[in-house]
C-alpha cells in the first residue's frame, strides 16, 4: 500500500487564529487498550453509498431524487448530472470489488436519452427524466461525462453495448460546434439553435468533449473516424487554451458569452479537465509539449486553489465537491508522469477524512463543505455522490486491500 502523506496534517496545522476551534489534545488511553481499527477509504465510500441508497432511491429500478429531505423546487426524479456523479462513484465501488449491481446502475441512463430535438434526428441525454425518457435541455458537457461514464463501464464489463452507447452521442456533440467565438462547442442545445447574448461557451463544454473523445479513440479500436476524434480533440484543447488560460498563475477562466465577455471565475473542475486532455494527449502523441501543460497547469491549481480555510492548514475549497473530485483525478492520471501529484492527492485524503470526521449531518451525510464551517448543501445528491467517488478513486490509487 502507498504510504499516505502527512496523515497528521490537519491536527498538527490548526490555523487558531480567527477561528473557533480549540487546540486538539488527544485523549488519554490505557496502555492495554487496543489501537482503533483504521476505516479504508472505500469502506468510507460504501458507507455513504448505503446511505444514499437508503435515503435517496426514487423508483425501484435504481432512479434517485435530486435531494433529501426533498426540496420545494426540485424535479420529479434527478437531473443527469447528480445521477452521473452516482453512477461515476458507483464505478469506483464496482472497481475496487463490491457487488453492486452496478451495470443496472449504469443501464438508468437510457431513462434520460431522447432521440432528437430541434428537428434533428440526433440522440443523446437529456437534462432530465420523467422515468421513461429524457426530457429537458440537452446539454454537451453533460452528454460527454455521460460518454466517459459509459466508456467506464465498458472498462469495468467489457460489455460492447457501453461502448456502442458512447459512440452513439459523439455526433451530437460535435454538432455544437461552430466558428462563433473563434471557434468551440457551445454549452447546450438552446444556445446552439436559439443563441443570445448571455449563451456561451466554456471549459466544460469543451474540455469535456475532448477528453471523451480522446478516451473513445484509445478505447475503439475498429472506430472509423477516429483521425477525427483526435484533430477535434486538439483544436477544442487549443482553442480552450487561447481563450480562457492564463498564464501568469496557470489556471482558467471559465465561459465566454457570446458577445464576447469572459467570465473569469475559476473553479477546480476546469483545472482539472485540461490536466486529464493534456495527458491523453501526451499517452497518444508522445508530444512532451501536452504533458509539460499538464504539469504547469496542475502546479497552477494545487497554488490557486488549497490553503488554509476555516481553522485547517491545508484545504480544497470548501464548495462544489464534485468539482474537487474531477481535479482529484486529473491528479491521479497524471501522478505516473509527475511526482508531486502524489503529494497533491495526500493532501486530498487529509480534506476528506477531516470531513469525514468533522462536517457531516446525524444521518452520516456530508456537508458541502468539507471543512465543517458551514453546513450547507448536505441535502443534494451531487454532494454526496461525490464523497463516494473520491474516496473511491482513493482507495485505487492507494491500492487498498479489500
Amino acid at each position: 500500500m502507498r504510504v499516505k502523506l502527512f496523515s497528521l496534517l490537519i491536527f498538527l496545522f490548526l490555523i487558531a487564529c480567527g477561528s473557533q476551534e480549540e487546540e486538539y489534545v488527544p485523549p488519554e488511553k490505557s496502555p492495554d487498550e487496543p489501537e482503533e481499527e483504521e476505516i479504508l477509504s472505500h469502506e468510507k465510500g460504501k458507507e455513504i453509498f448505503d446511505l444514499i441508497n437508503q435515503y435517496y432511491s426514487a423508483t425501484p429500478g435504481g432512479l434517485m431524487n435530486e435531494s433529501y429531505p426533498s426540496r420545494s423546487d426540485d424535479p420529479e426524479l434527478s437531473y443527469l448530472w447528480p445521477y452521473v456523479g452516482y453512477v461515476d462513484g458507483s464505478a469506483m465501488l464496482a472497481e475496487v470489488g463490491y457487488e453492486i449491481d452496478y451495470p443496472l446502475i449504469v443501464d438508468n441512463y437510457e431513462k434520460y436519452f431522447s432521440e432528437g430535438m430541434y428537428g434533428n434526428n440526433l440522440g443523446a441525454y437529456s437534462s432530465s427524466t420523467n422515468g421513461t425518457t429524457g426530457q429537458g435541455t440537452r446539454f454537451y458537457d453533460d452528454n460527454a461525462i455521460v460518454g466517459l461514464s459509459l466508456l467506464e463501464a465498458y472498462e469495468i464489463t467489457a460489455d460492447e453495448k457501453y461502448l456502442e452507447r458512447a459512440e452513439k452521442i459523439i455526433p451530437f456533440i460535435m454538432g455544437g460546434e461552430d466558428e462563433e467565438l473563434g471557434g468551440g462547442i457551445w454549452w447546450n442545445e438552446d444556445q446552439l439553435y436559439n443563441p443570445g447574448s448571455d449563451s456561451d461557451k466554456g471549459i466544460s463544454s469543451n474540455g469535456y468533449p475532448a477528453l471523451f473523445f480522446l478516451k473513445f479513440y484509445t478505447l475503439a479500436d475498429g472506430y472509423s473516424q477516429k483521425a477525427e476524434l483526435l484533430s477535434t480533440s486538439k483544436r477544442l484543447y487549443e482553442w480552450v487554451r487561447t481563450t480562457f488560460y492564463d498564464s501568469g498563475n496557470h489556471t482558467y477562466a471559465n465561459s465566454i458569452t457570446a458577445d464576447g465577455n469572459i467570465n473569469h471565475t475559476r473553479w477546480t473542475y476546469n483545472s482539472g479537465v485540461m490536466i486529464q486532455v493534456g495527458v491523453e494527449l501526451f499517452k497518444i502523441t508522445g508530444e512532451q509539449e501536452y504533458l509539460d501543460e499538464a504539469i504547469a497547469a496542475a502546479q497552477g491549481a494545487y497554488d490557486y486553489y488549497v490553503k488554509p480555510r476555516n481553522g485547517m492548514a491545508i484545504s480544497y475549497p470548501d464548495h462544489d465537491p464534485w468539482f474537487n473530485t474531477k481535479l482529484l483525478d486529473a491528479y491521479i492520471d497524471l501522478a505516473p508522469y509527475y511526482n508531486a501529484a502524489g503529494g497533491y492527492i495526500d493532501s486530498y485524503l487529509n480534506f476528506i477524512d477531516y470531513g469525514y470526521e468533522h462536517a457531516r449531518t446525524s444521518e452520516g451525510f456530508f456537508y458541502e463543505d468539507w471543512t465543517g464551517e458551514d453546513p450547507k448543501r448536505y441535502y443534494s445528491l451531487l454532494m454526496q455522490a461525490s464523497v463516494v467517488e473520491s474516496y473511491g478513486a482513493l482507495s485505487l490509487f492507494y491500492e487498498e486491500e479489500f
